[in-house]
């Protein structure tokens, strides 16, 4: 019978593209079935679009040589695909709920972005061009959220360690000074080659006059905003050694901003003035974090006399950054003015925190008592924290001074 052979009216509706494929397969010249269309009728629209149907040839009548029951039984599951098909409301056409959700979170997520992204283009102007499409510069939210996920593994950390021994870390911590010190020497390097090669002015020099130098300069400081992020691991080695008197304000907040101002700077001024501070910072880290490592290994720690150079060596650090910056803004390059002002305000604040730690450290006597409880191995520890005389991210622990 054609009607038990043909689609129905309501199954071809829902699924057209079944019903033209079968009657490809009848050879014949089927339409679209129109709305309350029965079986009866579309075998009869078949029919007299095609009348040999009504008497098919021998060879079509005769199936081809191992065919067998293969296409009826792919008759029947066009047929049983159709009837179990989903109701018009969920069709595939349109998605399901938990799609439509996931759909219009993604829609909030990239209206907020992009709010975010015309905020910070408003605040700062027209970005740099040469950095677009590089990873984690072309929106802040990548950046934000990863200083949040920071600042909560901080405070969730502590409260899981609350109540549980240190871990001890000691080959994590060698292997991690180990990579830093490693990626600081290539940036220092690179650096200088870069500057050498554009003929850099260590007074004043402008974001576009080194050509393909400064293209280079710009990918190593990429490289140092990206040190940032896994400079955290600084924080969190504290947390899981229960270090807790070392993440102080002045750590978390060096920590936290670095990271945040130079997305800022790789976006609006990748080369040029920007390139001093991590030249000398990257000199300062070569030594800081070799430091580290070798004070996690107890027969090294003799040897570490020259603790105290490394925490003169940051302030230096520190006042030769502002001196510099300041430098540009007394004789212009074209540089930005605005950028300076804020690089030097900046640097202010870690002069004025590290002075305080400094005369802390340094300038008030220490009683007998806390003289001897002091460890004669205690070091600056990751240059931003109140005690830089706990060694090796925290793997000693030195006495505070009464």
């Amino acid at each position: 019978m054609c009607a038990s052979a043909v689609l129905s009216g309501q199954a071809g509706q829902r699924h057209p593209g079944l019903y033209q494929e079968w009657c490809g397969q009848q050879d014949r010249d089927c339409s679209f079935p129109v709305p309350n269309t029965d079986e009866a009728t579309l075998c009869a629209e078949g029919t007299r679009a095609n009348p040999a149907h009504l008497a098919p040839s021998a060879a079509a009548a005769t199936p081809p040589a191992g065919a067998g029951t293969a296409e009826p039984g792919r008759r029947r599951l066009l047929i049983a695909r159709a009837r179990r098909a989903p109701p018009a409301e969920l069709s595939p056409a349109e998605p399901y709920p938990g799609q439509r959700l996931e759909a219009a979170a993604m829609e909030h997520l990239k209206a907020f972005d992009r709010e975010v992204n015309e905020f910070v283009d408003y605040m700062f102007g027209p970005r740099d061009t040469r950095v677009r499409g590089w990873f984690l510069l072309d929106s802040y939210l990548p950046t934000f959220f990863l200083t949040g996920a920071y600042l909560l593994c901080i405070w969730l950390g502590n409260k899981f360690m609350k109540n549980r021994p240190p871990f001890s870390l000691r080959a994590h911590l060698i292997v991690y000074n180990l990579g830093i010190t490693l990626l600081s020497l290539y940036m220092l390097i690179e650096l200088i080659l870069a500057t050498w090669e554009g003929g850099y002015n260590l007074q004043c020099q402008n974001l576009h006059s080194a050509g393909e130098a400064d293209i280079r300069v710009a990918k190593v400081l990429w490289w140092y905003y990206f040190s940032k992020v896994i400079e955290f691991m600084d924080t969190i080695f504290f947390v899981l050694r229960k270090k807790t008197s070392q993440i102080t304000f002045l750590h978390v907040y060096h920590h936290a901003t670095m990271f945040n101002i130079w997305w800022c700077v790789l976006n609006w001024i990748p080369c040029g003035q920007s390139f001093f501070g991590p030249t000398l910072n990257s000199f300062i880290h070569v030594l800081m974090y070799s430091y580290y490592g070798l004070s996690v290994i107890p027969s090294m720690r003799k040897y570490l006399w020259w603790k105290k150079y490394l925490t003169q060596a940051q302030l230096i650090q520190f006042l030769l950054t502002i001196v510099h910056t300041l430098s540009a803004a007394v004789k212009p390059c074209g540089f930005p003015f605005g950028c300076l002002m804020f690089q030097s305000s900046y640097m202010a604040t870690l002069v004025i925190l590290f002075i305080n730690f400094y005369i802390k450290t340094y300038q008030r006597a220490p009683s007998r008592t806390a003289t001897k409880e002091t460890s004669a191995t205690t070091e600056p520890k990751n240059g931003f924290h109140k005690d830089y005389f706990a060694a090796a991210n925290g793997f000693l622990n030195n006495k505070k001074v009464q």
